[in-house]
């Protein structure tokens, strides 16, 4: 069984964790001394699992490839897969970096920004979930339609 296929169930389940929690840390202050070390351990874990999956599916990718064991059609597919996945990557090293950042801000005071950081943050977080969710999901299904689709 191919690597790819265990590592990417890690990146399923940080990568939403990642982003629930830095939504919760970034727009409710009250909350962040009980889960800041949670959302801390998960900005570097969730990159990684991501990043992992991505080396992984690379290295299947040119297995496949150098195998002759992809059609035409099937590489359609897998590049925009691969393409996605890389996506996912990107946002959800921002996300990571940005979460890292907010803690490293007010892991000492919760309320150490002005109102107007807070929700600035809360906002750039929320955006950066969302749209790492959105890749998650759609690496995650156009990956599902290489291995199970009829093309």
């Amino acid at each position: 069984m191919p690597v790819h296929v265990l590592v990417l169930h890690a990146a399923v389940i940080f990568v939403p964790l990642l982003g629930l929690g830095a939504v919760v840390y970034g727009f409710f202050a009250a909350l962040r001394p009980r889960i800041g070390w949670a959302v801390a351990l998960l900005a570097i874990v969730a990159p990684v699992a991501a990043l992992i999956t991505k080396l992984s599916g690379t290295e299947f990718y040119n297995r496949l490839l150098s195998e002759e064991r992809v059609s035409p059609a099937g590489k359609v597919i897998l590049d925009g897969h691969m393409e996605n996945g890389t996506i996912t990557l990107w946002l959800t090293l921002a996300l990571g970096v940005v979460s890292l950042v907010l803690f490293a801000l007010t892991a000492r005071n919760p309320r150490a920004l002005p109102k107007i950081a807070d929700i600035a943050f809360g906002v750039v977080l929320l955006v950066l979930a969302g749209l790492s969710a959105w890749y998650l999901f759609e690496t995650g299904d156009s990956g599902a339609t290489a291995v199970w689709g009829t093309y």
